[in-house]
């Protein structure tokens, strides 16, 4: 079952596409914009769909699946994708799929491990598809940026998997500090109860058998190579640097995302980070870091201040805020966030969820973002049947994403080079 693209064939095209992105016109391999009516059904190909792929893809059964392609045979076939979508044209290796479907395909799911994913999504952008890309949208600052460009560059629907931007809490965080009902914020604390998985370790020295299930150079792609060993995959490559970004790159998307848009911040000025024994292969266990982001400017009724925002994870939590009831679990389906205003103290679950206030009040603030009553997949389907001047915009497209995903990874990389005794800035 093993691919017929050798890793060098991988590396060597991986860098010619990354050549082309600027240069190849967004209408070459499939259809051009606009011209998919709303009634239509989108063809779809989902790559990566052993885990949140596969729960991705399920939202979008209403659309025609056309293509499913993951490097793990073994994993994919205990979840059942092949069979929920029987149709589909199953592959292992993203390329030959493009090279074989591209023509048909209107949109791509990406949701393979962290280092995979810029250079999985850009070529489809590039190709004029649609693109939805599970967090974190890329492993690092640049793919970030790349990302980005590519999206309004080809005009393509983007969406980052971080579902929370879709719920009703993260625009009920927007409304009451917009609305100045916490005053101004200059301190906000979050954390989460990640890691789930193994992190903290060394390289493990035993070389085991590959399954014949797995194309191992597939899933390595553009990383170093390393000798297969079943700790890596599936799932627990979160903590490995080299494919993943730990716990931070894991939950922040959903825990720091209404940080990010509640008080309208872009880039840190500076970054901090520290954490319990950092190694060299692995995420630490426990890491604390700390973003300062410049003065924004002020909303109608509220300034935008310098403010400082921690981030705590590995079981580290913040100090529980004055006035939180005794007993009260600040920890909301996997992690909480504390707004620190001059006036009250807001304090939500993960993704946004259950915002409350500490002075018990419950302001009835006017609404500001659109409301999004269909899924968080379902809402970039209906952005990719919208021409791109008239389309409504998802509620993580990569013009947000990206720069959010920025703000992540330089936490992640402040982490890495904590030996520097210094801030980043």
């Amino acid at each position: 079952m093993s691919s017929k693209f050798t890793r060098k064939k991988f590396l060597k095209t991986g860098a010619t596409a990354a050549a082309a992105f600027t240069i190849v016109p967004s209408d070459v391999f499939g259809k051009k914009f606009g011209k998919i009516a709303p009634t239509d059904k989108l063809n779809i190909a989902g790559i990566g769909v052993g885990g949140m792929g596969f729960a991705n893809i399920k939202q979008m059964k209403t659309e025609n699946i056309v293509g499913l392609c993951d490097v793990d045979w073994g994993y994919t076939g205990k979840n059942g994708v092949f069979d929920a979508f029987p149709n589909a044209k199953k592959y292992y290796d993203y390329r030959k799929m493009y090279d074989e479907l591209g023509k048909s395909i209107d949109a791509v799911v990406v949701a393979t491990a962290d280092h995979t994913h810029a250079i999985v999504a850009a070529e489809a952008m590039t190709m004029g598809k649609h693109t939805y890309v599970q967090k974190p949208l890329t492993h690092s600052v640049y793919e970030s940026r790349l990302l980005t460009k590519l999206a309004a560059k080809h005009k393509v629907a983007t969406q980052m998997g971080n579902q929370g931007a879709s719920k009703a809490g993260v625009r009920q965080i927007c409304d009451w500090i917009w609305n100045g009902e916490i005053g101004e914020v200059r301190k906000v604390e979050a954390f989460t109860d990640r890691p789930i998985w193994p992190q903290g370790l060394n390289r493990p020295e035993k070389v085991e058998n590959i399954p014949s299930t797995l194309d191992w150079d597939l899933f390595i792609g553009p990383a170093p190579m390393r000798p297969y060993n079943s700790i890596y995959t599936p799932w627990n490559w979160r903590g490995w640097w080299d494919f993943g970004t730990g716990a931070l790159g894991d939950m922040a998307f959903h825990i720091l995302h209404p940080v990010f848009k509640g008080l309208n911040l872009l880039y840190p000025t500076k970054v901090q980070g520290s954490s319990t024994l950092l190694l060299t292969d692995c995420a630490p266990n426990a890491e604390m870091v700390k973003y300062t982001f410049p003065a924004r400017k002020s909303m109608p009724k509220v300034a935008m201040p310098q403010v400082e925002v921690t981030w705590y994870d590995g079981g580290l939590e913040p100090m529980r805020p004055k006035g939180v009831p005794a007993g009260k679990n600040l920890n909301d389906s996997g992690g909480g966030v504390i707004f620190y205003g001059t006036k009250d103290t807001l304090i939500c679950g993960c993704y946004g969820m259950n915002p409350w206030l500490v002075s018990g009040r419950k302001p009835n603030s006017p609404k500001r973002n659109r409301e999004i009553t269909i899924s968080h997949e379902m809402d970039w389907v209906r952005a990719c049947k919208e021409s791109p001047a008239s389309r409504v915009e998802t509620s993580s497209p990569f013009s947000e994403a990206g720069p959010l995903n920025e703000m992540v990874v330089m936490g992640v990389l402040a982490v890495r080079l904590q030996a520097l005794n210094q801030e980043l800035g």
